[in-house]
């Protein structure tokens, strides 16, 4: 589903992934961890193509770039199509409803009928358990239910894949499980995810293969169960140490 080789991203002089190689397959779940500032947001955002690369290659699907070469907007826009991203940040257009901004996406970029869009925006809002605050507009609605409407519309363009960029890390502790739940019954019913969290639990009940990173570079991956109880790497052992 996602084959990743040799991924490069600079800012400046400042060097942030450093020749990345990631395969995930077609229905896994797999968790980015790592101190913050070790690149995982960047690697996120260049694989929907918020950020581009300066070398390497991406595969989504059947899409493929290769940023050794200078890629159009029309290829960069074929990338992106094939994800759907939740930020940490909600995101949501505060004057549009949570139904408004769930239908955005496929009405304004995939140029679909709102008498299409809209059936299946409600069948999403109530797949993440907010059939009945459709008319609401984020300022009436909770952070936890903000972060249920983000993923609703990024599933709403039907991304191949879905990213999660620590979707829990702007909200009360208490509201954190609502969002997870709907993360774990994403996973459930076979949905291909990459997700940088904090939360460590998920990370160990859901995720397929965990990744750690440090430096802009994969230090040690595995299965989960692996990665926490019998961590190879110092530096993993190092960073588990202090958040387990």
């Amino acid at each position: 589903m996602i084959t990743i080789n040799r991924l490069h991203k600079r800012f400046g002089e400042l060097e942030v992934l450093k020749g990345m190689d990631v395969t995930v397959k077609k229905g896994e779940v797999v968790v980015l961890i790592g101190p913050s500032g070790s690149g995982k947001t960047t690697f996120l955002r260049c694989l929907n193509a918020l950020e581009i690369p300066n070398e390497g290659s991406i595969r989504i699907d059947n899409v493929s770039l290769d940023f050794t070469k200078k890629s159009n907007k029309k290829e960069l826009l074929q990338l992106r199509r094939q994800t759907g991203m939740v930020f940490q940040g909600y995101n949501l257009f505060p004057h549009k409803t949570a139904l408004e901004n769930v239908m955005e996406g496929p009405t304004i970029v995939q140029k679909k009928s709102k008498t299409e869009v809209k059936d299946k925006a409600i069948r999403l809002l109530q797949k993440v358990g907010l059939g009945d605050k459709l008319d609401f507009y984020p300022f009436q609605l909770s952070g936890g239910q903000q972060q249920r409407v983000g993923i609703a519309r990024a599933l709403a363009i039907e991304p191949k894949v879905m990213l999660f960029d620590e979707p829990t890390s702007a909200l009360d502790p208490e509201l954190v499980g609502e969002v997870l739940k709907v993360m774990k019954n994403l996973a459930e019913e076979g949905m291909t995810m990459v997700v940088v969290t904090h939360e460590m639990r998920f990370a160990k009940e859901v995720a397929d293969k965990v990744i750690f990173m440090d430096q802009g570079k994969i230090v040690e991956e595995g299965d989960p169960s692996r990665i926490f109880d019998q961590p190879t790497n110092e530096r993993t052992k190092q960073f588990l140490s202090l958040i387990q």
